[in-house]
């Protein structure tokens, strides 16, 4: 396998697999559900190289290398050799190539073409600033259950060409993470209209209308690859707050660099409370300050209402991201302001 990107991200073409039970076994670090090859019937273990190697020269997973041995096209018995190695390259580790490039010192004459018709390129566009004004009467786009990952919010795969095209990627947000209403995936009800569809189908809807929309999640959301475009989607799509029982850190942090509010609730029992027809509102947004909890307005379909806590992990620095709509707009601000 080549040492890049591809064994970690999954990148594999295997379409005579697609649907099949097969097992696939390497010696590298992922064996997530569906990773390798948007397959989830494929089973992915890992190794050592040299059981990888065994496994493919005997074409068996029940292949012992210890006792057993491989039939040659001649009919003939081969007995593979334990191996054996150097810990350290006697002639020093190869240095290899700086092939580095630092941008020119003047940047005022260079521009940067990208082909609108691209479906794989397209200009980042910078986020709206928060308008000083609270979340009100939020519908949830979806209550993910159990699990829910990266891969579960935005899949790699396929997804990958398109991970210079907002737009075009947003169409993966959140359509693994399971929905507690019906536990089913890419399944959610549009709480306007009443209809069904795709989880990144009807963000857009409710984003397009106006509505800005909150996720509800269970434990450790977010863990995984440090994927920005799990928090990028998400803030395109028109989310504004993911509101759950834990956090993975780096997946936290994401969301606040893109203006997103990433909260926890001070109770974790708060979460079975919700419905997924709930409507949020996060009250006092104004008064947001380092280790204050932020106020939490549900509104049940009946009409009824209760009032929750939700707790959160910015400091000082980070509430300037979301006031300004994202740490990119912050640092274009600073900038403008220091010339």
């Amino acid at each position: 396998m080549a040492n890049a990107c591809g064994p970690c991200i999954g990148q594999w073409n295997r379409s005579e697999f697609q649907g099949q039970p097969n097992t696939i076994v390497t010696s590298y670090n992922r064996n997530f559900k569906a990773r390798n090859d948007g397959n989830d019937k494929t089973h992915a273990f890992v190794t050592s190289p040299e059981l990888v190697t065994a496994f493919a020269l005997s074409g068996r997973l029940d292949f012992n290398p210890l006792t057993d041995s491989i039939t040659a096209p001649d009919g003939s018995k081969i007995k593979l050799r334990p191996p054996s190695g150097e810990e350290l390259p006697q002639k020093g580790f190869d240095p290899g190539v700086d092939t580095y490039q630092a941008p020119p010192k003047d940047t005022s004459k260079v521009s940067v073409q990208v082909d609108p018709k691209s479906d794989r390129l397209q200009f980042l566009d910078p986020f709206k600033p928060w308008n000083g004004k609270d979340y009100v009467n939020c519908p949830i786009l979806i209550k993910a259950k159990g699990k829910c990952t990266t891969d579960h919010i935005s899949p790699a795969g396929k997804w990958l060409k398109f991970r210079g095209h907002l737009q075009n990627i947003s169409e993966n947000c959140y359509i693994g993470a399971v929905n507690a209403a019906n536990n089913e995936s890419n399944k959610v009800q549009n709480q306007d209209t009443g209809k069904w569809g795709t989880v990144p189908e009807t963000a857009k809807q409710y984003r397009d209308s106006g509505k800005p929309w909150v996720i509800i999640g269970d434990n450790n959301l977010g863990e995984g690859s440090s994927r920005e475009h799990a928090a990028l989607e998400p803030r395109y799509l028109g989310g504004v707050a993911v509101i759950v029982k834990s956090f993975a850190r780096i997946h936290e942090t994401n969301l606040k660099k893109q203006g997103i509010l990433p909260l926890i609730f001070a109770d974790p029992k708060d979460y079975d409370k919700i419905s997924p027809d709930d409507r949020i509102s996060l009250i006092g947004l104004k008064d947001l300050k380092p280790r204050e909890p932020v106020t939490c307005k549900v509104t049940k379909k009946d009409g009824s209402e209760f009032t929750i806590k939700l707790n959160h992990t910015f400091n000082e620095s980070q509430l300037q991201w979301f006031k300004s709509g994202s740490a990119l707009n912050l640092m274009k601000e600073q900038r403008v302001n220091k010339k």
